[in-house]
């Protein structure tokens, strides 16, 4: 097996710039054309969008647009580049909120995960993934034939017989949640059986440190990757397990949540894909996720932009004295003070009451300011702390809930 999956991986700055210099015109274009778009890309020139740089000026799209297009554009929201019965597959994710997928050419991007996990021809993927409406299944089942491995559609459940058959069929690798290979492997062990599993290619959990060490105790190597319904793969991990290798088939971008701003490299802040699929091409898609870029490139060889990796959800809408309190408005705080390097709502309890406290890095800065501008755009009174530049963590957090309910 070739060490890498395509000479994508290893394209130095220059050519991956090059290509995203023809590409994402293209993309633009075809998005452009899609009336789904009508609205935010309207007075866009594809051809200025030449670079990630150019990229970050386009608005954001948000997972509930897409729900709210859909009402008006059945059953994809006018985001789809062909007719609904074009599609392989057409699922169903909580909201409810449609996705198309496709059947051939690694439509999800999951087979150069699967390869840079060492799985492909003579191997057999029990795939526990959920076939169910929902696409996890097929993405993984898809990746597995791009590298030419053989699939058991086992889903979800019926442990025992999950052992029988990777017993009698000979399964060598496993796909699907982190913890689920575990209860597979210790009710192999109960029942006196023993299995050939030493590959195990997970996501849509947090793999612990601990859980893998256990597999790597078994026998078994464990890599995870990031991968969404509507975007497929978006990061992956490769043997040196150092960060998250960004997928050649997108462009990802770490912004400050509540808005469309890329924050500096290390920062955290939401993940923003912009998706190559010529078939449903996302344009600046938030996921609600957390990470941060890690500078540098990989051991591996692979020279593509790495991120952390999950890092929890952007989405940090809090309700404060009856109040929702949104990451958009804290961004729109921040915005009409442009000293304000960045800002933190903290939601706290005194007494049997809410209180609201927003932290401010600033050199200085007028604090009755900050206020009355707080009051204005969060409809809320609140503490004001003025910090310096630098002093809050560095996690993402834009609203924080301290309070406990004990």
């Amino acid at each position: 097996m070739s060490e890498f999956f395509d000479d994508l991986e290893t394209r130095s700055a220059d050519e991956r710039a090059d290509d995203i210099a023809r590409a994402l015109p293209r993309q633009i274009a075809r998005a452009k054309a899609l009336p789904g778009y009508a609205d935010s890309l309207r007075d866009v020139d594809p051809a200025a969008i030449a670079s990630v740089e150019a990229l970050s000026a386009l608005p954001v799209l948000r997972k509930s647009e897409l729900g709210k297009s859909q009402a008006a554009h059945a059953p994809l929201g006018g985001f789809a580049a062909k007719k609904t019965h074009e599609y392989g597959h057409i699922f169903q994710s909580p909201g409810p909120i449609y996705e198309p997928g496709g059947i051939g050419d690694d439509w999800w991007r999951i087979g150069r995960f699967l390869h840079a996990a060492g799985v492909g021809k003579g191997d057999i993927v029990q795939n526990c993934f959920s076939y169910h409406l929902t696409p996890a299944g097929m993405i993984f089942e898809n990746g597995a034939r791009a590298v030419g491995a053989a699939v058991v559609p086992a889903g979800i459940g019926q442990t025992e017989l999950q052992v029988r058959a990777a017993a009698d069929i000979g399964t060598t690798a496993y796909a699907g949640t982190p913890d689920y290979l575990k209860i597979i492997l210790d009710k192999a062990e109960e029942m006196g059986v023993s299995l050939g599993i030493t590959k195990a290619t997970v996501g849509g959990g947090a793999l612990f440190p601990s859980l893998r060490q256990e597999y790597a105790d078994r026998g078994i190597r464990c890599l995870q990757n990031y991968a969404t319904a509507d975007l497929g793969n978006i990061a992956y991990e490769s043997p040196a397990m150092e960060g998250m290798i960004v997928d050649e088939g997108v462009i990802v971008e770490i912004v400050r949540p509540g808005t469309g701003d890329p924050v500096a490299p290390g920062e955290v802040g939401e993940v923003v894909v912009t998706s190559f699929n010529a078939d449903y091409p996302l344009i600046r898609f938030a996921t609600g996720d957390l990470s941060a870029v890690m500078e540098g490139a990989s051991p591996c060889g692979r020279t593509n932009l790495r991120i952390k990796g999950w890092m929890g959800r952007a989405d940090q809408t809090t309700k404060i004295k009856g109040m929702f309190v949104r990451p958009e408005q804290v961004a729109d705080f921040v915005a009409k003070h442009p000293e304000i390097a960045k800002a933190r709502v903290v939601a706290s309890r005194e007494g049997e009451a809410d209180v609201m406290t927003v932290q401010v890095e600033s050199n200085g800065g007028d604090a009755d300011a900050y206020g009355r501008t707080i009051a204005d755009v969060l409809k809320l009174k609140g503490k004001v702390e003025i910090v310096a530049p630098g002093a809050l963590p560095n996690d993402g957090k834009v609203i924080d809930d301290v309070r406990t309910y004990d």
